[in-house]
């Protein structure tokens, strides 16, 4: 059984096929996470699920998404597109945007120096947008996410953070550019998700990578220990938020935040 965040999330994909004239008597959902994916024959509709209990204005983000994958896709950067009806459209209180299906080689294994070449790239390309994306960034979605935390010593531990994030350069960032978010497609290879794209300095996209793709990344960035810093910090409290959605995992995010500050102590 489906739940709620699955269940609205379909009837909200499946509304948006009918209007753009999408096959919907099949839809298959490919991802249940932190965006509900729904393929729609050609058309893959992307959903906020998890997300919405983070970030309340969620069709901002998902417009940022739509607009720098168009502007990267006519420079021939390494992105999939958005469909030629992107949106967001609105359905039943929900947002949704429109993408070509595309087969993806699940868990490609890209060597540290190919990932790291290849944000070095989008980075470049990135420059050249003229959007407004924001600067609040990861800071923005750590102190919404405290909504959801009660321990006293991530409050803490995020503000102070915060504060100690060094003045930097800015351009626009990818946002969350872990491997994950890197797809190897019949095209080659291609950056997904610039969902949680912002203006803020190159320091936090390394710190989305692991080490060795951060260490392989061209030239030196300033201020990235504190980044990763955040980086972990973030992932502590989304635990916290997904525990919103699926109560039986609270365990786990409480473990989370006790291996942080073990491995901080």
């Amino acid at each position: 059984m489906e739940d709620a965040f699955v269940a609205s999330a379909l009837d909200a994909a499946l509304d948006v096929g009918r209007r753009l004239g999408l096959p919907t008597d099949a839809p298959e959902v490919l991802s249940r996470r932190s965006n509900v994916l729904v393929r729609l024959g050609p058309v893959v509709a992307r959903v906020p699920a998890t997300t919405r209990l983070l970030r309340p204005a969620v069709a901002d983000w998902m417009a940022h998404d739509v607009a720098l994958s168009a502007f990267l896709a006519e420079r021939g950067a390494p992105v999939i597109p958005p469909f030629e009806e992107p949106g967001p459209h609105l359905s039943h209180g929900l947002a949704v945007t429109m993408w070509p299906f595309t087969r993806l080689e699940p868990g490609h294994p890209f060597a540290p120096a190919e990932v790291a070449a290849l944000l070095h790239d989008l980075h470049a390309a990135l420059r050249e947008y003229p959007g407004d994306l924001g600067a609040a960034g990861p800071a923005g979605d750590l102190r919404r996410a405290l909504d959801h935390v009660e321990d006293e010593r991530v409050h803490e531990a995020v503000e102070h953070a915060i504060a100690g994030l060094p003045e930097l350069p800015s351009q626009p960032l990818h946002g969350d550019a872990h491997a994950g978010n890197l797809a190897l497609t019949e095209h080659g290879p291609r950056w997904l998700d610039f969902e949680d794209s912002w203006r803020g300095p190159i320091a936090w996209d390394l710190a989305c990578l692991d080490p060795a793709a951060r260490a392989a990344y061209p030239g030196n960035a300033d201020g990235v220990e504190e980044y990763v810093r955040l980086r972990k910090l973030l992932g502590v409290c989304w635990r916290f938020v997904v525990a919103r959605r699926f109560p039986d995992r609270f365990a786990e995010a409480k473990a989370a935040a006790e291996a942080y500050f073990s491995a901080t102590s």
